[in-house]
C-alpha cells in the first residue's frame, strides 16, 4: 500500500518545476495534495495531473495571504508541510547587488518558510503529529559565487530547521531539511548561460565545468528530488536532518 494513504501535504511553489515534481511523488505514494502559488494558471497544470488534488494561490512573502490561506484551508487537515517556494535571485558580486533585490530573495526564501509555518503548525501541534520538510539547497553549505544572497538564504533556511526541530519535536512533528544540488532544468540552464557570458565559453562548456565537481559527473533530476521527500516522510525516526540530494556535489 501507498505509504502516504489517509495524509495530506501542502506544498508551496508547486506550480512548476521541483514543486510539480514533488506534488507527483507524493500523489503516487498515496498522499492527498494541495498546490500553492503565486501563478494559478501552473497550479491548476500541476493538479490536472494528480486525483483529489487542490490548488490555492498564495503569495508566501506576504503574511497577509498566507494568513488567507490558513482560513481557505481550515477544513484541511494537513500533516505534511513542504516549503519549496522560494526564488534564485541576483547573479552578480555581492558589491553590485541591490538591497532591495536582497531582501526578496530572503522574503521569498526564509520568511516565506517562517509564515507557512507559523500558520499551519499550530493544527500539528494540537494533534501530537506532523512532519514539515523544508527545501533548502547545497548551495547553502558550498562556495558559489555572485550567489551570495541565494546561498545565504538557504543556509538561514538550515538553520531555522534545526532550531524549529527542537521546538516542535516535543510535539510529535518531525522538521527536516531536504537540500538538492542543481537540478536539470531551466534555472540551470539559465545560470549556465550566464556563466558562458561572463568566461567566454560556451553554455556546455559551463555545464560541463560545473558537473565535474559531482561526484557521479551529473545533475540530479526533479523526479529524484521528488522520490527523495517521499523517502525522508518514510523514516520515522528523522528529525533535524539535512538530507543532501547532489550527485555528490558536496563531498567535492
Amino acid at each position: 500500500m501507498p505509504q502516504l494513504t489517509g495524509r495530506t501535504a501542502l506544498v508551496t511553489g508547486g506550480g512548476n518545476g521541483l514543486g510539480r515534481a514533488m506534488c507527483r511523488a507524493l500523489s503516487d505514494a498515496g498522499g492527498r495534495v494541495i498546490a500553492t502559488g503565486r501563478t494559478r494558471s501552473t497550479l491548476d497544470e500541476t493538479v490536472a495531473e494528480l486525483p483529489s488534488a487542490r490548488a490555492e494561490t498564495c503569495d508566501v512573502a506576504d503574511p497577509d495571504s498566507v494568513a488567507g490561506l490558513a482560513r481557505v484551508l481550515a477544513d484541511e487537515q494537513i500533516s505534511i508541510l513542504v516549503n519549496n517556494a522560494g526564488i534564485a535571485g541576483p547573479v552578480a558580486p555581492l558589491t553590485e547587488i541591490d538591497p532591495a533585490d536582497w531582501d526578496e530573495v530572503f522574503a521569498a526564501n526564509v520568511r516565506g518558510t517562517y509564515l507557512v509555518c507559523r500558520a499551519f503548525l499550530p493544527p500539528m501541534i494540537e494533534r501530537g503529529s506532523g512532519d514539515v520538510v523544508n527545501i533548502a539547497s547545497v548551495s547553502g553549505k558550498r562556495p558559489l559565487a555572485r550567489r551570495t544572497p541565494y546561498c545565504a538564504s538557504k543556509t538561514a533556511v538550515l538553520g531555522l530547521t534545526t532550531t524549529l526541530a527542537a521546538e516542535v519535536g516535543p510535539h510529535g512533528i518531525a522538521v527536516n531539511a531536504l537540500s538538492p544540488g542543481p537540478v536539470e532544468g531551466p534555472r540551470m540552464d539559465r545560470n549556465f548561460r550566464l556563466e558562458a557570458e561572463r568566461t567566454g565559453t560556451t553554455p556546455e562548456q559551463a555545464e560541463e565545468a560545473f558537473v565535474s565537481r559531482a561526484a557521479l559527473g551529473r545533475m540530479v533530476t526533479a523526479e529524484e528530488v521528488g522520490s527523495a521527500l517521499v523517502a525522508m516522510l518514510g523514516m520515522p525516526g528523522l528529525c533535524a536532518a539535512d538530507i543532501d540530494l547532489s550527485a555528490g556535489m558536496v563531498g567535492r
